[in-house]
């Protein structure tokens, strides 16, 4: 069959290609036909404009041409005799690229979308799986504790979203002012636009009480501004890194290293691909595993957004065709403010 494919050629040149794919199933593969998938904006853009550098080097991961995408919502076509994750006429979400149709194997993430829910908010909850792996991560030992946030795109606006949900008093950073207001309309009410150090814990103080935070987040992946949260994360804190650091930056690191030390802060990275995709069974004696797989996470998210929970949908500025794919991406990247959040509609491709 003919499928159609959104695939980047080179730094800033991309394509909705025209490819074939073979029906033929093995005993445990399925096959899915997309109905929508989302745009990942940090990871795709940074492939895009070649700021990750792995995608100019041959044999990497994400090496041109790359076929671009990793959250997809679609209807399960049809299924091998061996399958029984999945049934046939199943709304899925999964790992799947921005393409027409595509193959899975049994063992590959998938997870059930449930009833009534809007296949693009199920999709765009893929940036929900990103954004809480920082929540997973966290040791949330101290009850009700402080959460600092830096970078209110949709990612830091969904991990703020799920440490409210668990009952954390959290406060987001962004100097972006249609971020804040976008953040306020998720029902994130402590926002500021930043600034100096001293200036951040004066009206930090002002909102919670303390000036410095028991968790800092951040999600920019801009060097100094993990810094800047490092100096406003509290004695026995700790800094979450949930943005991927891209950018070089030179300068003495002593002093950063000398303030984990003595203020005895723990910085833990939160990058989702660490964690196993499916419950693991127990190998700690019977107790339960450390980590929550991709699955279970995935599941918490769904039942957030139908619960009310988690806010998705202000969250998602454009539905497109896959064929603007290239105005997507430079809509995202030129105009962060008016595209927030895209959406692939593939039901005419």
């Amino acid at each position: 069959m003919k499928i159609k494919q959104v695939v980047m050629v080179g730094k800033r040149e991309v394509e909705l290609q025209t490819a074939s794919l073979d029906e033929t199933l093995g005993v445990d593969e399925f096959l899915v036909r997309t109905e929508c998938s989302f745009i990942s904006a940090g990871t795709e853009l940074a492939i895009y404009t070649a700021k990750e550098e792995s995608a100019l080097q041959k044999g990497s991961w994400c090496a041109y041409p790359w076929r671009a995408g990793y959250a997809n919502v679609g209807v399960v076509e049809a299924v091998g005799p061996a399958v029984t994750r999945v049934a046939r006429g199943q709304r899925v979400f999964s790992l799947g690229a921005h393409v027409s149709h595509f193959k899975c194997g049994q063992d590959a993430f998938v997870v059930a979308v449930p009833d009534g829910m809007e296949p693009g908010v199920a999709a765009a909850s893929r940036l929900a799986g990103v954004a809480t792996a920082s929540m997973v991560m966290a040791d949330r030992a101290k009850y009700q504790p402080v959460v600092l946030v830096f970078g209110l795109g949709m990612v830091g606006n969904l991990a703020a979203q799920a440490f409210r949900t668990l009952g954390a008093k959290v406060v987001g950073i962004d100097p972006l002012a249609a971020r804040r207001q976008l953040a306020q309309r998720c029902g994130l009410m402590r926002t500021f636009a930043g600034g100096e150090t001293a200036g951040i814990k004066a009206e930090l103080k002002r909102l919670t009480g303390v000036e410095q935070a028991d968790i800092c987040i951040d999600a920019s992946g801009i060097m100094p501004v993990v810094l800047q949260a490092l100096a406003l994360t509290a004695d026995v804190g700790q800094l979450i890194l949930l943005g991927s650091p891209r950018s070089p930056v030179e300068g003495n690191i002593t002093a950063a290293f000398n303030e984990i030390h003595c203020r005895n802060i723990a910085v833990r990275g939160a990058l989702e691909w660490c964690l196993p995709a499916y419950p693991v069974q127990s190998i700690w004696g019977g107790k339960t595993p450390p980590l929550l797989s991709l699955w279970e996470k995935q599941r918490i998210i769904f039942d957030w957004i139908s619960e009310g929970r988690l806010v998705i949908e202000p969250l998602i500025s454009h539905h497109l065709s896959p064929a603007k794919i290239r105005d997507a991406y430079e809509g995202l990247l030129a105009s962060p403010e008016e595209f927030t959040g895209v959406v692939l509609d593939w039901s005419a491709a």
